[in-house]
């Protein structure tokens, strides 16, 4: 059993028993999927940009990335439909867990300026979305293997409608949040408004 999954049967699982009131595990937030994705953007003539990222979807998650394809034409981008235009990785289980471990004690305090990741990154639905402007901050990856440096995305697949209670299990999970600048901003307002 990975180290977050075990942390998350004996910690994260009562935590948000006593925090939400329920007894029902089924009925709390859980993460179920890991989805890394990468795409090769303007390179698309260039086969080597596609092959260099399916490499590092696959050092990275350990698994072999799907290529993804455009599904429609468009001719400002020189675009059409069917061309490969990234790949994508499904992480699930004890290789989830291993990942996220990895992306929050050693991938993302290696970022440059790094202050925390932004809380409000949820579409509404629970799942959150994480934006890595370079894939060398990953150790395992030799950086003179490769030609140009690319972005990735990471979403957070999470079982649950409400954004709170995903942000809840992210943050047992120990995901380094940044904390809000609006809500410290509504604080201090108000303090000045009593002290009048």
């Amino acid at each position: 059993m990975a180290r977050l999954q075990e942390k998350y049967n004996s910690e994260i699982v009562p935590s948000l028993k006593e925090k939400f009131g329920r007894t029902n595990i089924m009925s709390l937030p859980k993460l179920q999927k890991i989805v890394v994705n990468m795409g090769v953007g303007s390179n698309l003539s260039e086969k080597k940009y596609l092959e260099e990222a399916l490499d590092v979807l696959t050092q990275v998650t350990g698994q072999k990335p799907v290529v993804t394809k455009a599904r429609k034409s468009i001719a400002n981008f020189h675009l059409r439909e069917g061309m490969n235009v990234g790949c994508m990785v499904t992480v699930r289980g004890i290789r989830m867990y291993e990942f996220l471990d990895r992306l929050i004690s050693i991938v993302l305090p290696r970022v440059r300026d790094f202050q925390g990741v932004n809380p409000r990154s949820f579409d509404g639905h629970g799942n959150y979305n994480l934006g890595l402007t370079e894939f060398l901050v990953f150790p395992e990856l030799n950086p003179d293997r490769y030609s140009k440096s690319q972005g990735m995305n990471i979403t957070f697949v999470c079982r649950g409608d409400s954004d709170d209670e995903s942000r809840e299990l992210l943050r047992g999970f120990g995901m380094p949040f940044r904390a809000d600048k609006d809500a410290k901003s509504t604080k201090t307002t108000a303090k000045k408004s009593k002290k009048k």
